[in-house]
């Protein structure tokens, strides 16, 4: 190929001028620049905890309870329904016009007391009327007899036959059979007469009147006059599950068990009476898998009603000298159940226990704590072995209240802007 003709492959092979690469690299080096001043004076995230590296030794304030040794009761829970232990509605036993009612609605009655009368006056006649009637039975038995002994004489004189003697025996007989169906009377028409005045049969509270003066009652009525329900005491009828059937047969046979009323959804703590376990029902209820049970309270306060649903618990057994620590103490991981203890030094170590019986204030540690070690209560969730702590003092603050709505009744109303007021 002639020497003149120009090549184009070893044209593109040819390095280009020098003076092109400069702006290239001074390029490259601001970019670099940039890169490291932004990696230098970028402002450090911030800290959630807020706390720097050197705050991470300082000790985490924590709440710890004593380990305690003590007789701890054995309680199962279960929810009632109140009974009244007696009660009674009142019916009139004979028919008449309501007379007087002399009971207030609510009212504490006794044994006795006068509730009602009824027009007393048909019932007065007609025991006068077989009273006369038995006085004049008796006159004729009277006659009767003096005729018998005239007779007896003259017979034994042959004064007579002997069959007017025995008829006039048969006669004083009649008579004498008379008088005591008249007596049978009278004791009817009394009985009667005192139904006319009704009282409480037995010492209680009275509800609402069913019946009021001037109506004409009856025998028959459905609905009677009022109902009287004796408060006090007074039973709850609950149920439990039956696999508690054992524990509660145990504590029958033993005793007495003792049972304690809560009001339902409240605070077990918050004891509305205690009573007996009186009875323990011959069967379980196969549809629910329930045992029923009734249980006696004294109600001296009134706070237990007919009709009203409470919580009950049953102590059932006593666990003597256990190891007791606060529910919130124990911690749950994926070995199972396990505590914080502080030792003297302020330091933490993770102890595994076995818990058994449990309530709302108290957990039974089966093993894992001897007593008297530390627990911590509040404030576990960050901690780790050989975690130092500062034990903290509960507060004795009471709860902040919530603070209403402005559209509720009786919330301060929200002033305008530029009010005066």
């Amino acid at each position: 190929m002639d020497s003149l003709t120009p090549d184009p492959l070893n044209r593109l092979s040819r390095p280009a001028p020098s003076g092109r690469r400069w702006p290239m690299l001074l390029l490259c080096l601001l970019v670099l620049l940039a890169i490291i001043g932004v990696i230098r004076f970028w402002p450090a995230p911030a800290d959630p905890a807020g706390k720097s590296g050197r705050d991470a030794n300082r000790p985490i304030p924590v709440l710890v309870a004593t380990a305690e040794r003590k007789d701890m009761p054995i309680l199962l829970d279960g929810l009632g329904t109140v009974q009244a232990y007696n009660s009674v509605t009142i019916k009139p036993m004979i028919d008449g016009p309501l007379a007087a009612v002399t009971f207030t609605e609510g009212q504490m009655v006794a044994r006795g007391d006068v509730l009602a009368q009824i027009d007393p006056r048909p019932y007065q006649a007609a025991l006068d009327q077989v009273t006369a009637k038995k006085a004049q039975d008796e006159a004729l038995l009277a006659n009767a007899k003096l005729d018998l002994i005239r007779y007896q004489k003259l017979v034994a004189s042959n004064f007579t036959s002997a069959q007017q003697a025995d008829t006039a025996k048969a006669l004083v007989a009649q008579y004498e059979a008379l008088a005591r169906q008249d007596q049978a009377q009278i004791d009817t028409a009394k009985t009667n007469l005192s139904y006319t005045t009704i009282t409480a049969p037995l010492a209680g509270r009275t509800g609402v009147r069913l019946v009021d003066q001037g109506n004409i009652v009856h025998a028959g009525d459905a609905t009677g006059l009022v109902v009287i329900a004796q408060l006090q005491p007074i039973f709850v009828v609950f149920t439990l599950p039956q696999q508690s059937l054992p524990a509660v047969a145990r504590a029958m046979a033993a005793g007495t068990p003792k049972v304690v009323a809560t009001p339902q959804g409240g605070s077990k703590a918050a004891v509305l009476d205690t009573g007996t376990l009186t009875v323990l029902d011959n069967q379980v209820d196969p549809t629910t898998g329930t045992i029923k049970l009734k249980a006696s309270f004294p109600n001296a306060n009134s706070r237990l009603w007919p009709g009203g649903f409470v919580g009950v618990r049953v102590q059932v057994d006593t666990a003597k000298d256990a190891v007791v620590i606060p529910p919130a103490a124990v911690q749950r991981g994926p070995r199972g159940a396990f505590v914080f203890i502080v030792a003297d030094d302020n330091r933490v170590s993770r102890q595994a226990i076995k818990t058994g019986y449990e309530d709302e204030q108290h957990s039974i540690v089966q093993d894992g704590l001897k007593g008297g070690e530390r627990v911590v209560i509040d404030g576990a969730s960050r901690l780790s072995d050989t975690s130092t702590v500062s034990i903290a003092q509960p507060s004795t603050d009471a709860a902040p209240t919530r603070r209403p709505r402005p559209d509720t009744p009786g919330a301060p109303r929200r002033k305008p802007a530029g009010s005066t007021e």
